[in-house]
């Protein structure tokens, strides 16, 4: 590796507990969100390679599966352990490859992952894994080698909700991280080494989806492939997996409604909802993108909504503070230029925000946070996953039309209720179609399933949930 203050050139890939030089001979750059600058660089691996990993997490099973859950929790606490230490590297790595700004990055990108592999290091204190059911006794054991394809947005704490539910699980495990944010999976890398994980239970492969992804995908002796990222893109990976019928777990995008019922404080919910939108500048997969409020409020709504995001402010990642970065590359910027287009075309009316790069950000891949107002639920819109700051705004009659239009989606990741009563709120709740939904502002739970319905996906990560998906049932007669 060829590291300065601002340049971060990883040559090798990891493979049996050593760097190795990968079989390809081109390179990826990784893109600084904010300046457009090359940060670092990583080889661009082959199919060859990811025979290797595999074969390296296949001869490691055997030993790994069979070592005793308290010496596989304290790897867990010395990873959890690292991870910390090296917090703040973490913070502005994603800070940079990403473009979340720093104050945030320091809580979600590097504590979130610290955090998951805690918990699971803690769980492991009461996991059964193993129950009597009459004359059988019923056993959990580690899937085996898993194939873990992660995304961009939460680069690392997508990583370890797969990592780490592995690793507690007993399993052995091939990771292709992103090649757009590919740095942070590098320090993994490097504290996996450190903290002695013997050599093949974690392996990394850099590359693309269409080679290194598909190759894993497809592999005959990876027993299970844990995917996110896009609808389209989980497709493929569920398709090309079916060839040998290996196990699958994928999460994917979402559309998520976030309900406001006519008795909720607006004033305050409002604002609250256009954050559950734009937290990460929208590039996060249950972002409460499509606002449901009653037509009896609609106007102030939409007023307040307004006036929340001219408080928005849109400014360096690297600046402490609690305002939006930039989108994470041109790609994304063109792709969410095209649906505010869109919305615009098809009759939406721009509240706030709209085309174009906010004032004095002429470089860096910033965007306008934008609200739109008179929107109908099968606006595109309305249906698809923009991934940027882009809140649609749609009125319902009553209660029931609510949950309606909430559940006329292809996806059912997240979602949100607002009401003065709780009861209320959380009958609401129970109908919508979704994986997760925040009651009043219910905080993230890291213990909690996550995990989606429909087009959004199925599998489930964090907490035990997370361990369980990676565990295979066993039943022993006597």
């Amino acid at each position: 590796m060829r590291q300065t203050a601002t340049m971060a050139d990883y040559d090798n890939i990891y493979i049996d507990g050593a760097w190795v030089a990968s079989d390809g001979d081109s390179r990826i750059d990784v893109i600084n969100a904010a300046t457009e600058q090359v940060m670092g660089s990583i080889p661009e691996g082959t199919a060859s390679d990811v025979d290797k990993a595999v074969a390296a997490a296949k001869a490691a099973f055997d030993g790994w599966s069979r070592t005793p859950v308290e010496e596989r929790q304290k790897f867990l606490v010395r990873l959890n352990e690292a991870l910390q230490a090296r917090s703040a590297e973490i913070a502005q790595t994603i800070a940079g490859e990403v473009g979340m700004p720093i104050t945030w990055s320091t809580m979600i990108q590097a504590g979130l992952p610290a955090g998951n592999m805690q918990t699971f290091a803690t769980l492991l204190d009461t996991f059964e894994f193993e129950e009597e059911i009459g004359n059988s006794l019923v056993v959990k054991e580690p899937v085996g080698v898993v194939g873990a394809i992660t995304p961009w947005n939460y680069p690392l704490h997508q990583i370890i909700c797969k990592v780490g539910g592995a690793l507690a699980a007993g399993c052995t495990i091939v990771l292709k991280p992103s090649e757009i944010a590919p740095l942070n999976a590098y320090i993994l890398a490097e504290i996996v080494h450190e903290v002695g994980l013997p050599a093949g239970v974690f392996n990394l492969v850099t590359g693309t989806g269409p080679v290194v992804g598909e190759a894993i995908a497809a592999h005959p002796d990876v027993d299970m492939v844990s995917f996110t990222g896009s609808t389209r893109a989980g497709k493929r990976v569920a398709e090309v997996a079916a060839g040998t019928v290996k196990r699958v777990a994928l999460e994917l995008g979402g559309k998520s409604a976030n309900i406001v019922l006519d008795d909720a404080e607006f004033e305050k919910v409002i604002p609250k909802g256009v954050f559950a939108c734009f937290l990460n500048s929208g590039q996060t997969c249950t972002a409460h993108t499509r606002m449901l409020v009653p037509n009896s409020r609609y106007d102030e709504a939409v007023e307040i909504a307004a006036a929340a995001v001219s408080g928005t402010q849109v400014d360096d990642p690297t600046k402490e503070g609690m305002h939006l970065g930039p989108l994470i590359s041109q790609a994304q910027w063109d792709r969410v230029q095209g649906y505010i287009q869109q919305g615009i075309d098809e009759g939406a009316v721009v509240a706030a925000g709209g085309l174009g790069k906010p004032e004095g950000k002429d470089t860096g891949y910033y965007v306008k946070p934008t609200v739109f107002a008179n929107v109908t639920n099968d606006m595109t819109i309305a249906q698809e996953e923009i991934f940027g700051p882009v809140l649609s705004i749609i009125g319902y009659e009553d209660d029931d039309d609510a949950v309606r239009i909430a559940n006329d989606s292809n996806y059912g990741l997240s979602g949100g209720v607002w009401s003065a009563d709780q009861e209320r709120a959380l009958a609401v709740a129970r109908r919508m179609r979704t994986g997760a939904v925040d009651v009043n502002g219910g905080a993230f739970n890291i213990a909690a399933p996550f995990g989606g319905y429909k087009q959004s996906g199925y599998g489930r990560e964090n907490g035990p949930y997370g361990i369980d998906e990676f565990l295979q049932t066993k039943s022993l007669q006597r």
